[in-house]
């Protein structure tokens, strides 16, 4: 059945356009649905009632969808005379309205909202209920205009025409599916300076000037895969200036099916040439007229759901509404002490973005923001107004935006000429500021909530990969990565050793890497800031004055020079070095542990501005780094100790023996943190006598190092001492076990070599406790010629003794710790038996090539990293060479 009193659609008009798709109970779908009218609308050249169509399909699917939970149909309808859309759901068990009724919701209900403003924007509408579905259409009347046009305005005075150049320049830039430059023409290059094969496929985004906010708005990658998109953003040229454009974005598909987005730019100045005209409502005088909202009267319908383009919306219409040369609007932080302009329009650039005037500027009524304000001339006040000062603007109106009393913003409209605006026009914005007040804090405190969330959420993954190294350098470059871009366009991390060290230039990033060296040259050539001795964010003018200053003597040479090019490579190098720290830079204190280990640099380019929410968030993050970086100073410290108590337990220098072959290979297990327990020496002892020794003590860290380093040394000076094998390893027992509560047990193996003059060696070994050597014969053969005998460090009365062996031409004495033989891999184990097998197939190879295999195999036995100290020993006799 169809709504009382309500037509249902005229079956006789000629249907001239179809189009319909379904969308499934997903919250996104709506935002889809909008999409798909929006677009559909736009390719059939109907863009004056696209507002209309999107609000009332959005309101209807989120009906059929967030309330109903059930699929939505959509079916849009075009005739000569009007367009039509249907929606339609699945869930027809609802209220069905009374005859004759007309009663709807409440305003501040969201049941019935959609029946609500489709009796308010649609020309006629309706219900109609089947047994299986729910369908509400809209009807929206087209415009009356001449046959041919697509949209039209109204014919207009000369000098209410738009400004524009006399040649107007429209830049055209075709950016692929990977959002990297393709097509470039010669208006592009006029504007920005580039050649077209400096940019073609390079990203736009390296170009381009688009805000930075974490987890809020729409970055210039989500815009450029919209179906459609307009408005205003900056382009860098070769100077690093940023020129201020307004942008037309249009998503298109080739033959091919390839999608890319074709981009038109023009100043912003001239934005009239590409931007939308705004949606004029007529009033039909034989319709009952409905009563408009003020706030949708001044800002338009639909309002933008995004605080920026609220406030970007807000200044063009005020400056419309009082036909100025410019606006602006500033917010209110949350003391109520600054405010930071957050919009601009008509102004040279958008430099001014989040720069930070005080509320009380001075003295009486025209020095404080809470109050309306007129000037007529700012020439005959300097600075009355810092925001307009070097812009040519002499006259101004300012009013405040305040909600329950209290203050969250200012507004502003300029003129060029003087004695502009008057007090009538002052109470005309102030009843405009008064209608959006609500509305822009509401968004304000929206787009803080999402802010504070995303802050969040960057904190917590700038914490765990922070968490993840204990790397200095490591550390300092993932602190300047998770800065830029994303905080700021460049960064330097300064570090403080001790306290009466002078800051030391670490870490240089820039979003640009070609600005890197540049802008590391520049840091390097200024003293670095004061030292802080508080936290808190101040201010460092250093760099911008110091570029300035390089950029004049560059240029004064080059006109010295008198160069045929108004611009060489060196100039412009200097120039964009200056650009790019020409904007806002603070200083950062790194504190850690009670004490500032170092800085951290933020800088924009040329006259930008850090918003306050971003240096908040800015100072969370330098407290985790510091503290990071401060772990990853400590760490490295104590590997530093750690290495060089290590490397002074082993010998100072490759082991040599004549007539025999020594191979040493040792590898502590771990990252290097710990002083291993395994340690070996090969050592001469008197003419002719050498000694050896490979030992394990009990245990890592500083108790083992002190054992190995008695041992080491005791069996150097009792082996000189003219003591035998037995005698210097009972010595070494009893100082072990003097050591009380310190002590370690220890494995050793311990002999002395004797070379032959028939080329043989005779040794004499003791094995207490530790793995037994092996020897391998010629023929492949192989043998253990010692004994076990009690390790060290446990008992008090120990009786070693010696066994004497012979090593022939060609034999080799493989001695090897346990982190050897113990190697695993599940439940298996190498142990002697496989380590014996491996030494079998090392016949022939010198002793060297022994230790690598024997190396080599036990690498391989396991997957895992070895989890013990590994050290191989191996003594070879070389066979006579044959003549």
């Amino acid at each position: 059945m169809a709504e009382p009193g309500v037509e249902t659609r005229t079956r006789s008009s000629v249907i001239t356009a179809r189009a319909a798709a379904s969308f499934d109970p997903v919250g996104r779908s709506v935002a889809t649905a909008r999409a798909f009218v929006r677009d559909t609308l736009q390719g059939w050249g109907h863009s004056e009632i696209i507002d209309d169509a999107v609000v009332l399909t959005s309101e209807l699917v989120t009906n059929a969808i967030v309330h109903a939970g059930t699929s939505a149909d959509v079916l849009c309808l075009r005739t000569d005379e009007h367009v039509r859309i249907e929606v339609a759901d699945r869930y027809p068990e609802r209220e069905i309205p009374l005859q004759g009724s007309h009663v709807l919701a409440p305003l501040d209900s969201e049941n019935g909202r959609g029946l609500q403003l489709c009796s308010a924007l649609a020309s006629r509408w309706g219900v109609e209920y089947t047994a299986t579905f729910k369908q509400v259409w809209f009807q929206l009347d087209l415009p009356q205009r001449p046959v041919g046009t697509r949209s039209a305005g109204p014919a207009l005075p000369t000098a209410l025409l738009p400004v524009a150049d006399e040649r107007v320049r429209v830049a055209v830039a075709q950016i692929d599916r990977t959002g990297s430059i393709a097509v470039w023409n010669e208006d592009a290059k006029h504007l920005f300076g580039y050649a077209a094969d400096q940019v073609i496929g390079k990203p736009l985004a390296d170009f381009a000037a688009w805000p930075h906010t974490p987890g809020i708005g729409t970055g210039i990658a989500e815009a450029l895969q919209l179906s459609r998109w307009e408005g205003s953003y900056g382009i860098r040229d070769t100077e690093g200036r940023v020129i201020p454009v307004y942008a037309s974005h249009l998503r298109v598909r080739d033959t091919h099916g390839e999608p890319s987005t074709v981009c038109l730019l023009v100043r912003d100045d001239e934005r009239a040439v590409l931007q939308t005209p705004a949606r004029i409502p007529v009033v039909d005088s034989g319709t009952e007229s409905h009563s408009a909202d003020p706030f949708e009267v001044f800002i338009g319908s639909p309002a933008p759901d995004d605080l920026d383009g609220l406030l970007q919306r807000t200044v063009e219409r005020a400056r419309d509404m009082l036909d100025g040369d410019a606006a602006f609007l500033l917010l209110a932080t949350d003391d109520e002490t600054e405010l930071e302009v957050r919009a601009t329009t008509g102004l040279p650039s958008a430099r001014q973005r989040f720069a930070r005037v005080p509320v009380e500027a001075g003295t009486g009524r025209y020095g404080s923001a809470r109050m309306p304000a007129v000037h007529d001339d700012l020439t005959s006040v300097p600075g009355a107004v810092p925001l307009l000062n070097t812009t040519g603007m002499r006259s101004v109106v300012t009013v405040p935006l305040k909600v329950e009393g209290r203050l969250t913003g200012s507004i502003g409209v300029a003129a060029e000429s003087a004695g502009r605006y008057t007090n009538e026009e002052a109470l005309r914005l102030q009843f405009a500021a008064d209608r959006i007040a609500l509305a822009v804090e509401s968004a304000r405190l929206g787009e803080l909530e999402r802010l504070r969330r995303g802050s969040l959420s960057f904190l917590v993954e700038a914490s765990d990969l922070l968490a993840g190294t204990l790397d200095k350098d490591q550390t300092l470059a993932l602190m300047a990565q998770m800065t830029v871009p994303t905080l700021a366009t460049w960064c330097a991390v300064y570090t403080i050793a001790d306290q009466a060290s002078v800051p030391y230039l670490s870490y240089v990033l820039h979003e640009d890497e070609d600005r890197i060296d540049g802008l590391k040259a520049l840091l390097s050539e200024i003293a670095p800031p004061g030292p802080v001795s508080t936290p808190g964010v101040s201010a460092w003018t250093a760099p911008a004055k110091a570029a300035q200053q390089a950029a004049l003597e560059t240029s004064k040479r080059e006109l010295g020079l008198g160069s045929s090019s108004p611009v060489s490579s060196g100039i412009g190098s200097t120039l964009a070095t200056a650009a790019a720290v020409g904007g806002e830079t603070v200083v950062l204190p790194l504190f850690a542990r009670n004490r500032a280990i170092g800085m951290l640099i933020l800088g924009k380019p040329t006259d930008e501005h850090f918003r306050q929410e971003i240096l908040e968030l800015a100072e969370d993050l330098s407290r985790r780094a510091a503290l990071a970086l401060d772990n990853a100073r400590l760490y490295s410290e104590r590997v530093a100790i750690s290495q060089s108590l290590q490397r002074s337990l082993l010998p100072p220098e490759s082991p040599q023996i004549p007539g025999v072959e020594v191979e040493v290979i040792y590898r502590a297990a771990g990252e290097g943190n710990e002083v291993g327990g395994d340690f070996y020496d090969v050592f001469p002892i008197r003419d002719g006598a050498y000694g050896f020794a490979i030992g394990d003590v009990c245990g890592t860290g500083p108790e083992a190092a002190a054992v190995t380093g008695l041992a080491r040394h005791a069996l150097r000076l009792l082996a000189r001492e003219g003591f035998g094998g037995p005698a210097v390893l009972e010595r070494l027992n009893a100082a072990i076990l003097d050591e009380g509560t310190r002590s370690r047990f220890l494995t050793l193996l311990y002999g002395e070599l004797w070379p032959q003059e028939d080329g043989s060696a005779r040794l004499k070994v003791v094995c207490a406790g530790h793995p037994l050597p092996l020897r391998l014969r010629p023929d492949g053969t192989v043998d253990s010629p010692a004994e076990p005998q009690p390790l060290l460090g446990v008992i008090e009365d120990l009786e070693l003794y010696e066994e004497s062996v012979t090593l022939s031409p060609g034999d080799v004495l493989l001695c090897v710790t346990d982190g050897i033989t113990e190697r695993r891999e599940g439940s298996r184990m190498l142990g002697d038996d496989g380590l014996a097998d491996v030494l079998t197939g090392c016949t022939g190879l010198t002793a060297g090539a022994v230790a690598s295999r024997v190396m080599r195999a036990v690498e391989r036995f396991a997957a895992e990293p070895a989890s013990d100290d590994m050290a191989i020993l191996a003594l070879r006799i070389p066979e006579p060479r044959k003549p």
